[in-house]
Formats: C-alpha cells, sequence, structure tokens
C-alpha cells in the first residue's frame, strides 16, 4: 500500500463530533468527486472514490447528517489491474434538494454553487474538516523515502481551486496553483508544511511516519556528502603527495638531495619516508616542528626547483 493510501486510511477513520465538522468534510468530498444524476423526474446524488475507507466514510456521513440510507455501487476496474470504483448515491426522495442547499451545493433558491460556503470557513475545526475533506477526495502525497516532497490536491474547477488555495493560507500553508490539462493542482512542495498539513488534517501516524522517512533520508544524503568530501580531499592529498615525490625523485636524480638547502632537504627526506602523511603529520616530523602552512611553502619550492631542472 502506498504511502499516499495509508494516508487516506488513517484519516478516514477521523471521527468528528460537531455536526458542522461533519458537514463541512462531506460537502468537500461531494465537490471533489461528487455528481447530480438527473433521470427523467429523479434526481440522484453521487460520489464515486476508489478508497474502500473514504467510500465506508461518505455512507457513514450521509447516514449521520441526514439520517438517509445511501445505496453502494461497485464497478471493477480490469484495466492495469487498478483498485475498483465505489459510488455512493443517494436515491430520490423529497430531502434532495435540501441535502444539496445543506452542503452547500445549492442556495435557497436551488441555484448551484461553485464557491466553498462560508458556513465552513468561519470555525477553524470545520477548516480543517473541510481540507481533510478534500484530501480523502482527490489528494495525495508522496513518501519522504523516494525523490521530492510533494502533497498535491486535484479539482477540475478554477473556482474552487482557489478557494482551496486561500484556505491551505489561512492554515499559513503556501500552497500553488498549476493546471493540468482540465485539471488544476493546489500543492505543497516544502517537507516541513506538508508535516504541518498532515497535522492539520489529523493524519497524526502518517505524520510521524513521514518524519522518520525524512530524518532517515536526510540523515543518508548528510553521510553521503561526508563520504564524497572525505573521498575528494583523500584523492586530492594523493596526488598532490605522488606530484611531490616525483618531483623530489627529479632533483634526487639530477642534482643530489645533498645540494638542496636544509629546511627543503630536511622536508624532502620525510616525504620519501612518509608518502601517504598528510602536509600536518609531516610537520610533527620535522625537528623543530614546521606548521601545515610551512611544510607546503616549502613543497612548493621543492616543485619550482624541480620544474627548473
Amino acid at each position: 500500500m502506498s504511502f499516499s493510501a495509508q494516508t487516506k486510511n488513517e484519516l478516514a477513520r477521523v471521527a468528528d463530533v460537531k455536526n458542522c465538522c461533519k458537514t463541512a468534510e462531506l460537502s468537500a468530498l461531494f465537490r471533489m468527486d461528487g455528481s447530480i444524476q438527473i433521470s427523467g423526474r429523479q434526481v440522484y446524488i453521487n460520489i464515486r472514490n476508489e478508497n474502500a475507507a473514504v467510500a465506508r466514510k461518505i455512507f457513514s456521513l450521509i447516514r449521520e447528517i441526514f439520517g438517509v440510507q445511501p445505496e453502494v455501487l461497485v464497478q471493477r476496474k480490469s484495466k492495469l489491474r487498478k483498485n475498483n470504483v465505489y459510488m455512493v448515491r443517494v436515491p430520490p426522495r423529497d430531502m434532495t434538494g435540501e441535502i444539496l442547499v445543506a452542503l452547500g451545493l445549492m442556495d435557497e433558491n436551488r441555484r448551484l454553487q461553485d464557491r466553498i460556503s462560508p458556513d465552513f470557513l468561519k470555525r477553524e475545526c470545520c477548516r480543517r474538516a473541510y481540507l481533510r475533506g478534500t484530501f480523502l477526495g482527490g489528494g495525495s502525497v508522496n513518501s519522504p523515502g523516494g525523490g521530492t516532497y510533494h502533497l498535491e490536491v486535484i479539482t477540475n474547477s478554477e473556482s474552487h481551486a482557489r478557494d482551496i488555495r486561500r484556505l491551505f493560507r489561512r492554515f499559513k500553508l503556501d500552497a500553488k496553483i498549476n493546471s493540468r490539462k482540465n485539471w488544476y493542482v493546489i500543492y505543497l512542495k516544502e517537507s516541513e508544511q506538508i508535516v504541518s498539513c498532515l497535522n492539520i488534517m489529523g493524519a497524526h501516524q502518517a505524520l510521524l511516519d513521514f518524519e522518520n522517512k525524512r530524518i532517515m533520508k536526510d540523515m543518508k544524503n548528510q553521510v553521503n556528502r561526508l563520504v564524497n568530501c572525505e573521498t575528494a580531499n583523500l584523492n586530492k592529498t594523493v596526488n598532490a603527495a605522488v606530484q611531490q615525490l616525483e618531483s623530489i625523485r627529479r632533483i634526487k636524480a639530477s642534482m643530489g638531495l645533498d645540494k638542496l638547502p636544509p629546511s627543503l632537504r630536511q622536508v624532502a627526506e620525510a616525504r620519501i619516508n612518509n608518502p601517504h602523511a598528510s602536509l600536518r603529520e609531516l610537520g610533527e616530523m620535522l625537528d623543530p616542528k614546521v606548521g601545515k602552512s610551512g611544510v607546503s611553502h616549502r613543497l612548493r619550492k621543492i616543485e619550482e626547483l624541480a620544474r627548473k631542472v
């Protein structure tokens, strides 16, 4: 099961106590996945979702809020072994219009509304519930163990996408909008903001898993950077030592080390006897001891002399 599916399963188990929060979450689910089907004089309310846990929650919310017994239809997908699609349907009844008004999908005059109802934005608990509903209906989040951090919600309504972005920003989440074919994507890229969003929606176990994987990923990246840095420094030290030894051998073959000034001869002999030592270690072997910069200066003198030779 993907990290995104695990998160949705956890959020589907979050049970609000207040009826206003339940209505806000159901309204978001309908705006993300719902449709109105008119057959003759009968009006059906349908909500489709591919997650069984989310479908069960939609079923429970409709029954708890409106006292209606909805139907559940299952459509099996045979192509590419994709998940089943669950459709929760409210059959035609006298209170269908009242349900749509209560969910903020119609106004009192039975005109369709494409904006989030202000009633669901007044209280923070309702705003959290609505945000949770939008994620359950059309959201996904990448596992932090992968390549990038990414949480997104997709909708086919531009006005609804802008409302969702404003809702994110009311929680100080800097969400962006991008269009993808006929869809609008509201997304977060920063790991800290994704963690905050999971906390706001109530996905606390997913939050802990996300943080654990993020910490492990950061630690691995840090170890890799340190190893690469140490390897680069080691290669640099080895290449420098090889060049120094070549210069010393050239001088020894042409004029002999005894012709060098005592300070240069001392460091040349130390390098020949300790080809793998660092500059600091070479300085400790000299008498008197010399610092790293002093050893480096003497070796540069030897290399300059070797080039002349």
